[in-house]
C-alpha cells in the first residue's frame, strides 16, 4: 500500500534523529527498505516464525524486531540495531510511526476509491452521504473535474509526476484511470472565477508537458455543487477531450462549457446525421473541396463572411475569392455570403467530421 519510496524516506529520517540503523521486512523476512545498503533484498530466516508467534517485540543478535499491525494482521517488521543500547525504544518508535503511515494511506485510499466509484456512478444516494459522513468529505461545496490526457508511450507514472509538479491540496482528489489519463476533482472556492479555474489547468499542462516532453491534454466539466454530481462533470470533460479530437479544436486546454454547437452534434445519432446532410448538401461531400477551398471557407469564416477582408489576408483579389465562394455554391447550393446558408453550411462540415469520427474509430 505504502510506496517503497516513503518507507525508505521515513526510516532514513528516524535515523538521522536516533543514529539507530533501521530495516522494514514484508512478513517472509524479506527486507524491503534498509538504512543499510547491504540489508535491502536479504531474508531474515527467523522472521516468518516471529510474524505467527503471540509476541510484539522480539530480540535477536545485535537487532531488536517489532510488529506493524493493520487490521490485527502483521503488515511489516521493523528491525532496530543501535550502538547505544535504545534500539528497543526505537524500534518501537519506528512501528508506531508505521502504524500511523498505513492508517492515513488506508484513509486516503478510502476516500479516493470512494470519489472514483462516485464519478463511475457506481454508489446509491444514500451511500454516497452516509459514506462521505464517514470519510469527513463535505458534500455541498463547488467542485470541477479536469480530465488530463497525454501521448506518452514509455512506462512513466503519470500519477506520481501529477503530484511531483504540481500542488494537490489535501481537499482535492487525484486519481488513475489508465497508464494516460488521471482525473483531478478539485474543490473551489466560492469566488474563484471562470478565468482561475482555467488557469489551474494552464498551470499543470505547462508543469507536465515540460516535465514529460510530450504533448498534455486537459478538459474540464462544469462546475457542480454536490457530491452526487461529480459524475456529471466528469462525464462533461470526458465529452469535452472526445469533442476537442473528432472537430480538431486548437489548444491543450478544452472547456466543455466553451463548445457550443458541438455538443450537439456529438450526441446526434449517426442516422439524423446522414439524413440532415442528404437534404442539406444533396450529396456533397468534403473530398470535393481541395485545399484551397479548405482555407478559403475557414478564413472566410474567421472573419465573419466579411469579403474584403478575407481577400486581404489571403493575399488574392476580391473577384478570385468571389469565383471561389461561387463554386462552393454551385457545389452544396449554399450561398456563404448569405448569413442562414454560411450556419448551415458550417453545421455540415461539424457534421461530416463527425460522420467521418464515427466511421473510422467506433465501426
Amino acid at each position: 500500500m505504502i510506496s517503497n519510496q516513503i518507507l525508505q524516506n521515513t526510516i532514513s529520517g528516524l535515523k538521522e534523529i536516533t543514529r539507530c540503523d533501521l530495516s522494514i521486512t514484508d512478513r517472509d523476512g524479506k527486507v524491503i527498505v534498509s538504512t543499510e545498503q547491504s540489508m535491502i533484498g536479504k531474508v531474515i530466516d527467523n522472521i516468518p516464525n516471529f510474524v505467527s508467534s503471540q509476541a510484539e517485540g522480539q530480540i535477536l543478535k545485535n537487532y531488536n524486531y517489532f510488529k506493524v499491525f493493520d487490521n490485527n494482521v502483521v503488515e511489516y517488521v521493523v528491525a532496530a540495531k543501535s550502538e547505544y543500547g535504545e534500539s528497543y525504544k526505537i524500534a518501537q518508535v519506528a512501528a508506531f510511526q508505521l502504524k500511523s503511515l498505513i492508517m492515513a494511506y488506508k484513509e486516503r485510499y478510502d476516500k479516493e476509491n470512494f470519489i472514483k466509484n462516485l464519478l463511475l456512478d457506481n454508489l446509491l444516494l444514500v451511500d454516497i452521504y452516509s459514506r462521505a459522513e464517514k470519510l469527513n468529505i463535505e458534500n455541498k461545496v463547488p467542485r470541477v473535474v479536469y480530465l488530463i490526457q497525454t501521448d506518452i508511450e514509455e512506462n512513466t507514472d503519470i500519477l506520481d509526476l501529477t503530484k511531483s509538479v504540481f500542488d494537490i491540496r489535501e481537499q482535492d482528489f487525484l486519481t488513475l484511470i489508465d497508464e494516460k489519463n488521471i482525473i483531478l476533482v478539485r474543490e473551489l472556492d466560492e469566488n474563484d472565477s471562470r478565468d482561475e479555474i482555467e488557469k489551474v489547468a494552464r498551470d499543470l499542462n505547462a508543469a507536465l508537458t515540460e516535465k514529460l516532453g510530450a504533448d498534455v491534454y486537459i478538459s474540464l466539466g462544469t462546475i457542480v455543487n454536490n457530491l452526487k454530481n461529480i459524475s456529471l462533470s466528469y462525464k462533461e470533460a470526458k465529452m469535452a477531450m472526445e469533442v476537442g479530437k473528432i472537430f480538431n479544436i486548437e489548444g491543450k486546454i478544452i472547456n466543455y462549457q466553451y463548445l457550443g454547437v458541438v455538443r450537439l452534434i456529438y450526441q446526434l445519432p449517426t442516422s439524423l446525421c446522414k439524413i440532415f446532410i442528404t437534404e442539406v448538401l444533396h450529396g456533397f461531400s468534403t473530398e470535393q473541396l481541395d485545399q484551397e477551398l479548405i482555407t478559403t471557407v475557414a478564413k472566410f469564416f474567421e472573419n465573419n463572411l466579411n469579403v474584403s477582408e478575407t481577400s486581404r489576408q489571403l493575399y488574392i483579389h476580391r473577384n478570385t475569392l468571389v469565383y471561389r465562394l461561387d463554386k462552393i455554391q454551385k457545389m452544396t447550393g449554399l450561398d456563404l455570403r448569405i448569413f442562414d446558408d454560411a450556419v448551415i453550411f458550417k453545421v455540415a462540415l461539424m457534421v461530416l467530421q463527425y460522420m467521418d469520427y464515427k466511421e473510422k474509430y467506433i465501426y
